[in-house]
């Protein structure tokens, strides 16, 4: 019998997810950045908390370190053009909020007018995770599916090369 690696094992176990996919935007002072994350979940139902995995090589994780608020949208599976934008540029390079449609919402924080929803959520923990940290937060407003809506995946942005490198 051939075993696998638990390295091969979580390759392939993780390969059967299809997990949604989110942007997540950020503002301190006049500097505002966003990402499209993978990682990123429930972690408790009481308190409610949302944990979101952010690349440490990544621009919005640089302002996030100095942010106390982070907005986590979920997108519609036919806005490939924002998950192209956030996910395929990098905040060093490109104003990613010049080239789509946003509004300023709770705590100066940019939500994207093209999500079906979205998330505000204080900061409450930072936690080091490997090549990414997880960004404790604790809901404080939002704003949620008004309709059924088909939510963007990890396999709708497979072909998506990524601004950053993980």
């Amino acid at each position: 019998m051939n075993e696998s690696s638990p390295h091969e094992v979580f390759e392939q176990f993780v390969a059967a997810l299809d997990q949604p996919v989110y942007v997540v935007t950020t503002a301190v002072r006049s500097e505002r950045a966003g990402c499209l994350v993978g990682f990123a979940m429930q972690s408790s139902i009481d308190p409610p908390r949302f944990l979101v995995g952010l690349s440490v090589a990544n621009h919005t994780f640089r302002v996030a370190n100095d942010a106390d608020h982070l907005a986590v949208h979920l997108l519609p599976t036919e806005a490939s053009d924002l998950a192209d934008l956030f996910g395929g540029e990098t905040g060093d390079e490109v104003d990613k909020f010049a080239r789509c449609s946003w509004h300023e919402g709770p705590h100066g924080l940019p939500v994207l007018d093209g999500a079906i929803a979205w998330l505000c959520g204080r900061i409450l923990d930072r936690v080091p995770l490997g090549d990414h940290t997880g960004f404790v937060l604790e809901p404080v407003g939002g704003s949620g599916p008004t309709g059924a809506a088909e939510v963007m995946t990890i396999s709708d942005v497979g072909d998506l090369a990524p601004g950053h490198d993980a």
